[in-house]
């Protein structure tokens, strides 16, 4: 059972929100918990089905919400919905982009067609909502002051920072994602004002993407050579993206967030704490046998 949230309800009061991949997953409690502090929320998502029952579930507890069918893959699909939303609640102030597309696949097996699918969902869906929704966001857009612009999130990965088994695809994505996050709150801070973060999540419990990932098939033995491993909470994510587009972040540019518990620091322990002792005690005993490294004052 997630936490209680530390930040007031109306920390997001009078801003609208669209977030991408937002029917399901860490998306879907990102739109809520926005939705819960605040703002009025517009998800972008593929299936209707999908989309119709996140909607009804904000609705049922009295949160503003709308849903709108669209491939973020497609320009005029990402100009619609920016726009219609804009229509709906008469701005738009924060721009989740969460829409992704991952499996398993070992390069060999890995076809370029599905390789660029992938970046199209993940990197240029990214930039392409970025893009539709600049002349909302920007300073002086509909319902902003002249010198009070947006704020856009990317959810990315730390699977770049390294490398990553099976996840060639994908770590090009979320590497391209990363760099667009920097450029643009460089570019668009400068120029209107813009905030543009990401945030990077660790393993999260109860997600399509760790039952596609991590199925229980694969058992405990690849993450007992992680020390550092334990399953997030979708809640983590979202307390993340509170911060990041209240007043509590707005200082924060053009970095992404890394909400994983320190996973991608993860390294097996190959040598255990007593071994390290003691071989320490036999390295210090040839030491001062040898003079090797003994202070010059007592030579």
């Amino acid at each position: 059972m997630a936490a209680e949230s530390p930040f007031r309800p109306d920390i997001l009061k009078g801003k609208a929100a669209l977030v991408t991949g937002g029917g399901s997953g860490i998306g879907f409690e990102v739109v809520t918990q926005l939705a819960r502090h605040g703002a009025h929320v517009a998800i972008m998502g593929r299936r209707r089905e999908v989309l119709d029952k996140a909607v009804a579930a904000l609705r049922s507890h009295g949160l503003r919400a709308v849903g709108y069918e669209g491939d973020v893959r497609k320009q005029e699909d990402a100009a619609r919905v920016v726009a219609a939303t804009v229509q709906h609640f008469g701005r738009l102030d924060i721009l989740v982009n969460g829409a992704a597309g991952n499996f398993l696949a070992s390069p060999e097996d890995l076809t370029p067609k599905g390789f660029k699918t992938v970046l199209d969902i993940d990197t240029v869906g990214t930039y392409t909502m970025c893009y539709e929704a600049l002349k909302y966001l920007k300073k002086g857009g509909p319902g902003k002051g002249p010198s009070t612009g947006g704020i856009i999130i990317n959810i990315s990965a730390t699977l770049h920072y390294t490398a990553a088994w099976y996840q060639i695809h994908v770590s090009a994505a979320k590497a391209g994602v990363d760099s667009i996050t920097r450029s643009l709150a460089l570019e668009w801070g400068t120029d209107y004002d813009i905030r543009v973060n990401g945030i990077a999540p660790g393993p999260i419990e109860g997600t399509p993407g760790m039952r596609k990932l991590a199925p229980e098939e694969m058992g405990k033995g690849s993450r007992e050579i992680m020390p550092l491993f334990k399953l997030g909470e979708k809640w983590d994510i979202a307390m993340a993206a509170l911060y990041l587009t209240s007043d509590a972040g707005k200082y924060v540019n053009g970095t992404t967030v890394v909400v994983d518990g320190g996973l991608w620091l993860s390294r097996p322990r190959h040598i255990q704490k007593e071994e390290v002792k003691e071989l320490s005690k036999v390295v210090e005993k040839k030491v001062r046998t040898s003079g090797v490294g003994v202070p010059s004052s007592k030579l």
